[in-house]
């Protein structure tokens, strides 16, 4: 994967916030791939729960100012940055005062999703792209981890498909077992149609519970890899029959070599 540039776009990456399936693969994958030899960037959320003392956080001052308009309000962009020690990994933090100044990253303090859960992905998924195009770094592949960058590959195939700098680039998702109860807000499908998202593109967002967030994603990826091994049998079925590559679940001691496979053969 010697200078091959992979976009990892995630919900959750360790060193920042505690460890969990998603946190962990969402640095492990990235950190393969650089002592590869490959060229990588990590994005996330900058929830408010992280350190930014302790983790030596600092805004890109060149790259934030834009707004980005989530369901018709404009929504400022700030951009930080930081280096994961000892590996000379980068990693951009989509920070915004509304949407991830709060304690907590999903849920508040008595364990209640965030109301406004749809719109923080939204403005992630669009924060994530309108960056990467001020860097004008072209990546080979964007790979999608956790449910909170799952609009991304939606936005990619819609939103922004007249985007030259990523004519060339493969989508992968990993998909994790549930994460969430309930649904996000039963209007997201009209703040993702708002964005000229076509409606027949997004029927499962009718209901935006975990499972339907997750095959609108993989719908709108160009490869699939199921990343926990206890994946719900509905949403492993829906994958299998997607006619998407997809990689099957691979143990920690064996995912390098798996993932490096499949990134050469089945995406690139």
């Amino acid at each position: 994967m010697k200078d091959k540039r992979i976009l990892y776009v995630s919900s959750e990456v360790v060193p920042y916030l505690d460890e969990n399936e998603v946190s962990l693969m969402s640095y492990d994958v990235p950190k393969m791939i650089n002592d590869q030899g490959g060229q990588i960037r990590i994005f996330m959320p900058r929830y408010g729960n992280i350190n930014e003392r302790r983790h030596q956080l600092h805004e890109v001052i060149r790259l934030s100012g834009m707004n980005l308009v989530v369901n018709d309000l404009d929504m400022p962009l700030i951009i930080k940055v930081a280096s994961i020690p000892k590996e000379r990994i980068q990693v951009y933090f989509i920070d915004n005062d509304e949407y991830f100044k709060r304690k907590a990253t999903f849920t508040d303090e008595a364990g209640t999703m965030y109301p406004d859960n749809d719109e923080r992905a939204i403005f992630f998924a669009k924060g994530v792209v309108e960056t990467v195009k001020k860097l004008n770094w072209v990546p080979d592949i964007i790979h999608v981890h956790g449910w909170m960058a799952a609009m991304l590959p939606i936005y990619m195939k819609h939103f922004y498909k007249n985007e030259a700098l990523f004519s060339d680039t493969k989508i992968v998702t990993s998909v994790y077992s549930q994460s969430f109860e309930g649904t996000l807000d039963a209007e997201m499908i009209n703040k993702v149609k708002f964005d000229n998202v076509p409606l027949e593109s997004i029927l499962d967002l009718e209901v935006p519970d975990y499972e339907n967030i997750i095959k609108a994603t993989v719908k709108h990826s160009d490869a699939v890899i199921i990343a926990s091994e206890n994946l719900s049998p509905s949403l492993t079925k829906f994958i299998e029959s997607s006619g998407k590559p997809f990689l099957p679940f691979q143990s920690k001691e064996v995912f390098a070599e798996a993932y490096t496979n499949f990134y050469k053969n089945e995406v690139l």
